[in-house]
């Protein structure tokens, strides 16, 4: 009873009691300026990247701070479009890599299993609109432009594109027509061919040096006018006859 009277009497007249002596006061005086000076002096604790997750594992602005650490002053301004063009960089350089790689392994398989060079042409196209395809939505996925905005107008194109190719016979049967040269070959690059306009008449004559999806290219003999080209749409090859040599006609 005395001794909570006498902490009573210390509360009334202001004196720190006992409690507020205690371990969770506020340092006064110069034992505060102290510890405020060793606050100030004490380094932050440094962040080490997690090995398991790498850079990735931390915010964006973690990573925007160690890219202005590697990088000059001057480029602070510049970090996010240097930021940006390293990404597309690294795109194309992908791009331009795989390319090369699928390339190389067709004309390889090409040579192995012998293979018409018309279609292994066609492949080669074929895989290079595809990947060079997917570089640009990756790329415009950079920049911010939505899939499902690409999806949206790439369908709409599609629509309009289908309705106008129906629409041209010609182009379609040219198409089909190309078809069935790769895979009957009724001729291949680099013969000499010449389409008959009946016994009498000589036709279209040249070396084929060129298939695509709507002509074959002919080159023919140096004349008159010099060495000209003749592009034959590819569905005129199934309504005439069509003569064929295999070296130089002379």
């Amino acid at each position: 009873m005395e001794l909570a009277h006498q902490r009573r009497c210390r509360c009334k007249r202001g004196m720190p009691s006992d409690m507020h002596r205690g371990r969770g006061a506020a340092p006064q005086g110069p034992a505060a300026a102290g510890l405020r000076w060793r606050r100030a002096t004490v380094p932050p604790p440094v962040m080490t990247p997690p090995y398991n997750h790498g850079l990735a594992a931390f915010p964006p602005a973690f990573r925007e701070c160690v890219m202005k650490q590697l990088l000059p002053a001057w480029a602070d301004p510049w970090l996010d479009l240097i930021h940006l063009g390293l990404q597309i960089a690294l795109i194309l350089f992908g791009a331009a890599l795989l390319r090369m790689v699928l390339r190389r392994l067709l004309r390889r398989l090409g040579e192995h299993y012998n293979l018409p060079p018309e279609l292994v042409i066609g492949a080669r196209r074929t895989i290079s609109f595809v990947i060079y395809s997917g570089a640009l939505l990756l790329v415009l996925d950079r920049f911010g432009v939505s899939g499902t905005v690409l999806w949206t107008a790439f369908t709409g194109f599609a629509a309009v594109a289908a309705v106008a190719f129906f629409a041209a016979w010609s182009v379609l049967s040219n198409i089909f027509c190309t078809l069935l040269i790769f895979t009957t070959r009724p001729f291949r690059l680099y013969d000499h061919i010449e389409l008959l306009e009946n016994g009498e008449k000589p036709g279209l004559k040249g070396q084929v040096v060129d298939i695509n999806l709507i002509y074959t290219t002919l080159q023919e003999s140096a004349g008159e006018h010099g060495d000209t080209v003749l592009q034959v749409p590819n569905s005129l090859f199934f309504q005439r006859c069509l003569r064929r040599w295999r070296g130089n006609p002379g």
